[in-house]
């Protein structure tokens, strides 16, 4: 199963999001595998300590040869299998986003999940793997947006996002990310996106300075610091995801 994770504005939190996810369906034991898909500006190997590694995304990307396996790393704090991209330019430079799909095939059938990290905005890196895709998972952040002009980011925003998987028959889900509003303001979000756009809130993470703590630390947060606000809701979060995927 693979699920993409998209976002429409730079700096919502969604690597973080993916990493975390991830990170609890591994602690369920699932065989779960994190993908970046931000091709050309990818960091999801800076959430999980893969930021130097030899083998990357890239690497497949620019020669079909080399074995898939060699790209994929076994985080050992947590569990979850992550293939990172390079940050190195000329890495970048050349590559075809459709042989992400081709990848995918290859390694799909040895992992319960797969998730995908894409870029942000409309994510054309990634484009081609909503082919093969069952879910997409919208992160919104909250930390900027009043309650006054919600409703125009929601136009902006999810509702763009959400056209692009209706087009793909995706299964679509939001998370909200970085709030600092109180619960009776989350509560009016989350209501206008489930009554008016009708796609359903999985979850809502507080902002928590833990968060940037742990991408320092290269372990996503829901191990590095288990008790933290943030730590808790995306456990919450992934049980909901689990029920929404596996029933």
């Amino acid at each position: 199963m693979v699920l993409i994770v998209v976002t429409g504005r730079g700096g919502a939190g969604k690597t973080t999001t993916t990493a975390n996810l991830s990170t609890f369906l591994a602690m369920r034991e699932y065989r779960v595998l994190a993908v970046d898909g931000d091709l050309y500006l990818p960091n999801l190997g800076f959430h999980f300590g893969f930021d130097t590694v030899k083998y990357t995304l890239h690497s497949l990307l620019k020669n079909p040869d080399i074995d898939p396996e060699w790209a994929i790393y076994r985080h050992p704090q947590t569990g979850v299998h992550v293939m990172p991209g390079s940050t190195q330019l000329q890495d970048v430079l050349g590559i075809s986003p459709r042989r992400l799909v081709d990848i995918l095939d290859r390694v799909k059938y040895k992992f319960g999940v797969i998730f995908v990290d894409s870029p942000t905005g409309i994510p054309f890196d990634t484009l081609p793997t909503f082919e093969v895709a069952g879910y997409q998972l919208i992160v919104v952040e909250i930390e900027r947006s009043p309650i006054y002009s919600f409703e125009t980011m929601v136009k902006n925003e999810i509702e763009k996002l959400k056209a692009l998987g209706e087009r793909y028959n995706l299964n679509i889900g939001v998370i909200l990310n970085k709030v600092r509003e109180s619960g009776d303001v989350v509560d009016k979000i989350i209501e206008a996106v489930e009554e008016d756009l009708e796609v359903p809130v999985l979850g809502w993470i507080p902002f928590d300075n833990s968060v940037p703590e742990s991408i320092n630390a290269g372990i996503p947060v829901l191990k590095y610091a288990p008790r933290s606000d943030a730590s808790l809701a995306f456990q919450e979060a992934g049980e909901v995801l689990e029920g929404w995927i596996f029933g």
